[in-house]
């Protein structure tokens, strides 16, 4: 019987089969399986993730399971029970702080204006300055806590003249709904919701110029790394070729598309509103993930720069020697190779 997913996965498939020159599937690792820790972000890989190619192209079973932010990933991955996740810089930054062992290999997203600090309209929030006395639900320690309190410091505020609530994504939701906090520093699809209802103070990318640049990448634990390493060559070229695909015709992955229709299926997001928040986000190339930029030490700075202010702030208790040990191109550098 051919289902909606089943024409669904064959649709979205296509492109990166074809943009790999992908043939017939090896079964070489069959009964390998990995889990992958997930978010809601409205990125290329949903694609991926339903196209179903990546099991396909390895053997492996990959269990895809979903969390409330990046902070939990860590958690998860720390216990044992996740293998690989996605996590913004801010978690990853804290995760490094504390010699976790994990280690980034691949750029999920330059976030860019795709976290926002929007306030519910009648608050009287017009500036950061308003924010005083007011309550704001943001996930702790996720990039965008890490702005949230970069824009309190920056406009003389504490945490202490601030409510600030930890909360997930779909929490903010529910209160911005009830009414219950006057703003969120979040992302789509809860911001896109929140923006209907209320007004944008600041965005991620305000403070990236100012030199607080976010991202969410992908992480594995050096145990998956070292045990699936082939696996994950081919994760990261079928990584590049979803980007690669949005790259080149992002202007049909419209509301009717396959696949908008897959990231909406992943995410939780309404189908109309995947493309703008698509376009917010910047999609670092294969060579560029190796350039200096990235993989190549411009993460590993930030993920310093980020963990020097969770520690100010009293996020971690220490540092780590060399942020540039949880970083690595070489599943990046195997992947571009022919």
């Amino acid at each position: 019987m051919i289902t909606r997913k089943t024409l669904l996965a064959g649709f979205v498939a296509a492109p990166l089969a074809a943009a790999l020159g992908i043939g017939p599937v090896p079964a070489q690792a069959a009964g390998k399986s990995v889990t992958f820790a997930y978010q809601d972000m409205t990125t290329p890989i949903r694609v991926l993730m339903e196209s179903g190619e990546l099991e396909k192209r390895t053997g492996y079973t990959v269990k895809w399971v979903k969390f409330g932010g990046g902070g939990d990933v860590i958690r998860a991955m720390a216990s044992g029970n996740v293998d690989i996740g996605e996590a913004g810089s801010s978690p990853i930054a804290a995760a490094a702080s504390q010699g976790l062992p994990i280690k980034l290999f691949w750029i999920l997203d330059d976030i860019g204006d795709a976290e926002q600090l929007v306030a519910r309209k009648g608050t009287g929030i017009v500036s950061v300055k308003d924010l005083k006395g007011k309550t704001v639900g943001v996930p702790f320690v996720s990039t965008a806590h890490y702005q949230l309190m970069f824009a309190l410091q920056e406009a003389g505020l504490s945490a202490k003249d601030v409510r600030v609530l930890n909360m997930r994504p779909p929490e903010i939701a529910a209160a911005w709904e009830r009414g219950d906090i006057d703003a969120a520093f979040i992302w789509a699809p809860v911001l896109t919701a929140a923006k209907k209802s209320g007004t944008v103070i600041a965005s991620a990318g305000d403070f990236a110029r100012k030199g607080k640049a976010t991202f969410d990448g992908i992480v594995a634990t050096n145990a998956a790394l070292e045990a699936h390493r082939d696996f994950l060559i081919t994760f990261v070229r079928l990584l590049a070729a979803a980007d690669a695909d949005y790259a080149k015709g992002g202007a049909a992955w419209t509301e009717a598309s396959p696949q908008v229709a897959a990231i909406a299926k992943w995410t939780g997001a309404a189908p109309a509103e995947v493309p703008a928040a698509l376009s917010a986000y910047r999609f670092p190339t294969l060579a560029e993930q190796a350039s200096p930029r990235w993989l190549g030490g411009g993460a590993a700075d930030a993920l310093k720069s980020t963990a020097e202010f969770l520690k100010a702030q009293g996020r971690v208790p220490d540092l780590a020697p060399d942020y540039g040990a949880f970083v690595t191109t070489d599943l990046v550098d195997a992947a571009i190779k022919p």
